[in-house]
């Protein structure tokens, strides 16, 4: 047996191979905007789901509500996200997309799309859908949150480090 064959047999490995440097390579592309993954996820949720507390908002992700709350500071002091009162519950804050969140969002889908073509660059069309459909099956399978990336639950509380040395998007 091969090494192409002995690695075929070994499919868990390729995913977490390919996924850890997809996930690097796209945290790559999204520096040059100066966002990171959590902050470009956060975003896309805040579009489909405007209006949520910080408290939802936690709970969807699965994330720590101390490192969710330091990152929110940062993307509102960027003025892509804005804290609005909650109609509700006084206690609380609604999360909305400013409008240099929704200019964000889109620069994200161009690269997003980048990224894709670039990492799928050796499948055609059919293929792309089919590893797409085998996938949201193994997904579906281990209970994953459809949209939500399980990196956020593993982030804890926040680190100082995070706020520094990246440029601000939406920011003159």
């Amino acid at each position: 047996m091969n090494s192409r064959d002995a690695e075929i047999k070994r499919p868990a490995f390729l995913l977490a191979q390919l996924g850890g440097h997809a996930a690097m390579q796209f945290a790559e592309r999204l520096r040059v905007l100066g966002l990171s993954p959590p902050d470009a996820g956060i975003l896309r949720l805040l579009r489909v789901a405007a209006g949520l507390s910080q408290q939802e908002l936690a709970a969807k992700l699965g994330i720590h509500p101390s490192r969710l709350v330091a990152i929110l500071d940062d993307l509102e002091k960027r003025k892509l996200v804005e804290r609005r009162p909650n109609a509700d519950d006084r206690r609380l804050y609604s999360l909305h997309l400013t409008k240099g969140g929704s200019a964000a969002l889109e620069q994200i889908g161009k690269v997003a799309q980048q990224h894709q073509e670039a990492l799928l660059a050796a499948l055609d069309p059919q293929e792309r859908d089919q590893l797409g459909a085998l996938l949201l099956r193994i997904a579906d399978q281990q209970g994953l949150v459809h949209g939500v990336h399980p990196g956020y639950r593993q982030m804890g509380p926040p680190s100082s480090a995070r706020a520094h040395g990246r440029k601000p998007v939406g920011r003159s």
